[in-house]
């Protein structure tokens, strides 16, 4: 009885062994290399739908390493990235942390808010947007989907929310028609901090210091200190949705830190239509332009 209680006993260290090295093998696997997210809306069609299950490779532009636990009860805390073996580019798809989950006057990050969008600007761009259409500075490549950008030069009203743009303010007037010029910054750029670039940047001045940043009698005032200028500690991109008559993006919301994103989309690995509940399987393994 005791050889085979003995037996037993070794049989289930070995089982509790291996079930957490595959735990151990699954959650490093999470971390470093690939995640699964689900498409939960129309703001990328055509290129991806609602019921789109999709890979995230990560090593690409670098796993992100944070406190997981501290994220889980949502605690703002540090973000490092290992180095990847590509750099962002325009026009890769991305999935990241939505920086406004809560407020669109703060950037935070919730570890459950997970948005995908086109990249369009990059750190050290000038970008703008003319007659609907998106331009950056030098660059004549298209960016982003240009049928949609077509539509939306075509159209001369505007659903509720769709037409008014970052950063609302009354004397720029911007919309999604006529939007910019605005300076992308990267870590290193400095700005001077005048009224215009007070509210292009407050909040990521506000995010990189964690305090608060006013404009009082013609001077930038950052934790009850004046300052003239501001040298950003981050990159920061310019998001937006290839159906761009229905997405938020950076046409409404702003600039996205670097940190807040997770990697670059890569293939459709399920797609189950959200009303029927078929798979679509012409959509399987799909990769992701």
């Amino acid at each position: 009885m005791k050889k085979h209680l003995k037996k037993i006993g070794q049989y289930t260290v070995d089982i509790t062994f291996l079930l957490c090295m595959l735990v151990t093998a699954w959650f490093a696997m999470q971390v470093i290399l690939l995640a699964s997210f689900k498409i939960p809306s129309d703001s990328m069609e055509p290129g991806l739908t609602t019921g789109d299950n999709i890979l995230v490779w990560k090593p690409t532009i670098g796993p992100r390493i944070f406190n997981l636990f501290a994220s889980m009860r949502n605690e703002q805390t540090k973000i490092y990235r290992i180095s990847g073996f590509k750099k962002i580019k325009r026009n890769d798809i991305l999935v990241f942390n939505f920086p406004h989950p809560n407020n669109w006057d703060k950037i935070e990050m919730h570890i459950l808010k997970y948005y995908i969008k086109r990249c369009i600007g990059l750190p050290g761009d000038t970008l703008s947007i003319q007659k609907g259409f998106f331009h950056v500075n030098g660059v004549s490549t298209p960016l982003g989907n240009t049928e949609s950008q077509k539509q939306i030069a075509r159209t001369d009203r505007f659903g509720d929310g769709i037409y008014n743009s970052f950063p609302y303010d009354s004397i720029l007037g911007w919309n999604i028609k006529d939007f910019g010029p605005l300076y992308i910054p990267g870590k290193g750029d400095s700005i001077t901090l005048d009224q215009k670039n007070y509210r292009f940047y407050k909040k990521l001045i506000e995010w990189e210091q964690q305090g608060k940043l006013q404009y009082k009698a013609s001077t930038a005032i950052l934790k009850g200190n004046p300052i003239n200028g501001y040298r950003f500690l981050k990159n920061y991109y310019f998001m937006a949705g290839d159906n761009g008559m229905n997405s938020q993006d950076s046409r409404y919301w702003g600039l996205l830190p670097e940190e807040y994103i997770v990697g670059k989309a890569w293939i459709i690995w399920k797609s189950v239509d959200p009303y029927t509940e078929k798979y679509r399987w012409d959509r399987f393994l799909k990769v992701i332009h």
